[in-house]
Formats: C-alpha cells, sequence, structure tokens
C-alpha cells in the first residue's frame, strides 16, 4: 500500500511536457491494458479509448483545447469518447462476449440482459449519454494510477470544445462524443508545478463516519 500512495503522492497535472521524451511501447501497453481492465457499470465499457500520435492531428485538436500545449507536446494523447445513444445493440454485444470468453449458453444469461435493457435502454438519450459519458472517468483513473506506477507523467482534461474535437476527429459519425482528455508523457524540468506541494482536503474535512 505504501507504494501505491508513494505514486500518488509523486503524480500531479503536468503543466509543461518534455516534449523530446516519448513513452515505449512496452510501457503504453501496459497502460492500454489497466484501461482495458477497468471496472463500468455492468462491465459494459460503453466508450472507445482513441490514442492521438498524428503531429498534425494534434495541432488541429489544441485550439479546441484552449489551446493547451500539453496537446502537442506530450507523448501521447489519450481520448475517452463515450457511446452515444447506447442500447441494446450495445448490450447485445457484450451479452456474445460474455458468451464467447465463458463458454457458456445465452440463454444462461438472458435473464441478465433483459435486465440490463430494462434499466438502459428504456432511458432518455441524454440521460444515457450523460451516463456514458460519467464510464470513461473510471477508465481515467485507472489510467492515472498505472501511469503513476510507471512514473509516467500525466494530465486529465475538461478544458476542451467537444463539439469541435467531435467534428475534427469524425466522432460523430461514429456515435461518439469526446467525454475526456489526458495526455502522457515525461514532465519538463522547468514544469514549475512539479514543485508545488499537493494541496487536499483533510480526512477530517473529507471523510464522514456514520
Amino acid at each position: 500500500m505504501s507504494t501505491i500512495i508513494n505514486n500518488l503522492n509523486w503524480r500531479y497535472a503536468t503543466k509543461k511536457f518534455d516534449a523530446s521524451k516519448k513513452i515505449s511501447n512496452e510501457d503504453l501497453e501496459k497502460i492500454k491494458e489497466a484501461i482495458r481492465l477497468s471496472a463500468s457499470s455492468y462491465g459494459l465499457q460503453p466508450y472507445k479509448i482513441l490514442i492521438v500520435e498524428n503531429p498534425e492531428l494534434r495541432a488541429k485538436i489544441q485550439p479546441a483545447a484552449w489551446g493547451q500545449s500539453q496537446i502537442v507536446d506530450a507523448s501521447h494523447l489519450i481520448i475517452f469518447a463515450n457511446e452515444t445513444n447506447f442500447g441494446d445493440a450495445g448490450i447485445d454485444s457484450f451479452a456474445d462476449n460474455i458468451v464467447a470468453t465463458r463458454g457458456i449458453p445465452a440463454e444462461s444469461i438472458q435473464g441478465y440482459v433483459d435486465f440490463m435493457k430494462s434499466k438502459i435502454s428504456t432511458l432518455p438519450v441524454e440521460t444515457r449519454n450523460h451516463w456514458t459519458s460519467k464510464q470513461t472517468y473510471i477508465a481515467l483513473a485507472n489510467l492515472l494510477s498505472a501511469a503513476a506506477e510507471l512514473k509516467i507523467d500525466a494530465t486529465p482534461m475538461e478544458g476542451f470544445e467537444a463539439e469541435k474535437v467531435n467534428e475534427i476527429l469524425g466522432l460523430d459519425k461514429l456515435g461518439l462524443n469526446t467525454s475526456l482528455i489526458a495526455t502522457l508523457g515525461y514532465r519538463h524540468e522547468e514544469d514549475a508545478t512539479q514543485h508545488f506541494k499537493k494541496v487536499r482536503k483533510s480526512n477530517e474535512e473529507l471523510f464522514i463516519n456514520l
């Protein structure tokens, strides 16, 4: 546990990346696997993860992300895109995966499938889109923890115009929406933020025992 706490104390939202340093393929695969193993409601994972390395594409995204330098200077740009209008088709696909992975008959989980559809597909589209967007935050948490363990810097971002990023990446046509952005790489030695003391609420302020 001490290692986990040390890693979380080490990490911070990096403001300036060293553009000359790149994440190895091996470490990137570890981070991807951590994201893939993230928890999600019902296990559905109603989102896609875009890994943007193309410098020209990242330059187009930067203005839509308030001009933040991390977008172009970080080793990798990660886009968390939630599925829009998620419903029966996505649930059926998940059910097929369960059947194939566990080698069980589809009939054995039909009750569970029907239950998920009754709770999800019947919701208004706006409510479903909000729900799938929230799921990406769980995956982001795994990314941040895995990156910290590998001593890779990460910056989670909500400062962007989703509609513009969607347009640049053509996400609307894919039934996706930009929910979160994260940049990965290595802190620049000139990034003064790395020397700031971490500011968090105390245990007494944060936790309530009932």
